[in-house]
Parts: C-alpha cells; structure tokens; sequence
C-alpha cells in the first residue's frame, strides 16, 4: 500500500486524519535505514501481547483468508498466519517485502506480495482484512474495505480518534459511517497505547473493527436511496437536517419523519444516529413529493 509500510507502521507525524481528507505522502530518502522508515510512516509493533489482542480482535475462523495490509516486519503476519487458514501478506518496502519470505518460511501459508496494496484486487472468495495500517492511509484503506464485494471483517489499528469517531464515540456519525451503516457494523475495539509502537507516535492507537452484516439492514433494492438521502443530508444546507431535507419535500412530511425518528428539528446532521437515518429513510420513501 503505498506508504504501507503497514502493519507494523503507524504514522507519526500528523494526529488529525478524523478527516477524509487525503494526507500528503513521503516518499523513501537515501541514507540510513531508521530514516527510511520515518519517511515511510513506518512504526512497528513488536509486543506480542498486543499482536494478540488484535489477532483476538479479528475473530477469525481456522478456515479463514486473511490480507494484510502493510506486513513490516512479520510479527503480526506471523500470528494471523496461526490462527488462519491463508495470509496474503502486502508490503510496499522493497527491503521489508525481501526478508518477509525467509523470517515467515516456517509457517508455511503466508504468500508475500510486494506492492500496494490499495491497487490490489479483492479474492473472489470470502476474505477478512488485517492489520497494522499507517494514519496518512486509513480513509482510503477503509474505503477499499467497503467497496471489496467479499470482505467478511476488517481489523485495523488506527489512530485512537479517528477510531472514536467513526464508531460514534463522540456522540457524532460521520457520513461514511452512516451511509455504510446498513451493510457493516462499525466496532471500537481495545486501546494500544502508543508506547507499544517504535517510533513512538504522538497518539494511542486503537482497533477499528468493520464487520459485514449476514443481510443488511434495508432490502438490496433500498441500499442506493438510503445512501442518497444521507448524502444529500450531508449536505449541510440550511444549517440543520430538517432544513436540509425540506428543500425538496412538505414540511408536513419531514416534520412527521423526524418525529417518528426521534430527531429534534433542529438537529445538526451529524448529531443523528445510524439507527434514526434508518427511519427516516423508511418514512420518506417513495419520493420526494
């Protein structure tokens, strides 16, 4: 993944990736290795405590195919390929992705693929994602991971933040949150204080845990129209929800809708839970008239 030195890396530098907004990348400099590893977002995780906790985390059957984002130096790798069926194990670093098949040759299912992950295609086949992922790249990894048809779960260490917010720990729901929210469960999972990284970022860390419902919540048929209207009110115009949504229906009709949903009128959009924008959704169905 470019700049996926993953796994074992954590982006150190820049702590403010609770936005969607892409992140500049450092490419490699010369000089020594330590140096390389900074301009990569490079940050390892060599407690194995920890890489069990995230292995526990992951919830992985014995059956199971799991890729990995950014494999580092392989101690993660190691342990998911114990507790796998299959490890297709991503790195971007020319001299990490080299020494992967000498240090994991003893497990014998790991398959080490340099390159990006991010321009990878995802398995026909029912797969999980796991792994140590570096801040400049979480939006878009996670972006990949709800686009990927068979994705079962994804398990990634992220900045604590950004983990918190995306699971609605603040008491505030981002749109990708919500507009996934039909099809994937959004779980905060256990605190990695940031001592366990090397380099120590300025941030704990924590597991963001995206997991595909069996059947979504809304009919197949609904999904598109469910995602439309949260877009739209995302929006943000009117400075309200309500407002937002009355532009282009009776004022009747939303009042109703939002009573029905819990939503007081005058309600910021990103204050309203998944939950109530699936009621909304189901009162204002069938148009906007």
């Amino acid at each position: 993944m470019a700049s996926h030195h993953h796994r074992h890396h954590r982006h150190h530098r820049d702590h403010r990736d609770h936005r969607d907004q892409p992140r500049r990348r450092h490419g490699p400099r010369p000089g020594r290795r330590g140096d390389n590893r900074r301009a990569l977002s490079q940050n390892f995780l060599r407690d194995a405590g920890v890489l069990r906790r995230i292995v526990r985390a992951a919830d992985l059957p014995p059956s199971a195919l799991v890729w990995e984002p950014g494999a580092g130096e392989g101690r993660l790798t190691r342990a998911l390929a114990r507790a796998s069926r299959e490890v297709v194990a991503y790195e971007l670093d020319p001299a990490l992705a080299a020494a992967l098949p000498g240090r994991l040759a003893a497990e014998g299912n790991v398959r080490v693929v340099r390159g990006d992950f991010l321009t990878a295609r995802p398995p026909a086949r029912p797969f999980a994602v796991v792994g140590n992922i570096p801040y400049s790249r979480t939006t878009d990894i996670v972006r990949w991971c709800l686009a990927a048809r068979t994705l079962t779960s994804a398990t990634l260490v992220t900045q604590r933040e950004f983990a918190r917010r995306r699971t609605g720990d603040f008491g505030t729901w981002p749109l990708l949150t919500v507009q996934s929210w039909p099809e994937f469960a959004w779980q905060l999972g256990p605190r990695i204080e940031r001592h366990h990284f090397d380099p120590v970022p300025r941030t704990d860390s924590a597991v963001l845990r995206l997991v595909r419902r069996p059947a979504p919540l809304l009919p197949p048929g609904e999904l598109a129209g469910y995602r439309a209207l949260v877009a739209e009110g995302f929006t943000g115009v009117g400075g309200s929800l309500a407002a937002t949504l009355r532009r282009g229906r009776p004022t009747r009709r939303v009042r109703a809708a939002l009573a029905a949903a819990g939503v007081p009128d005058d309600a910021p959009v990103g204050r309203v839970t998944p939950r109530q924008w699936l009621t909304l959704h189901r009162a204002l169905r069938g148009g906007t008239g």
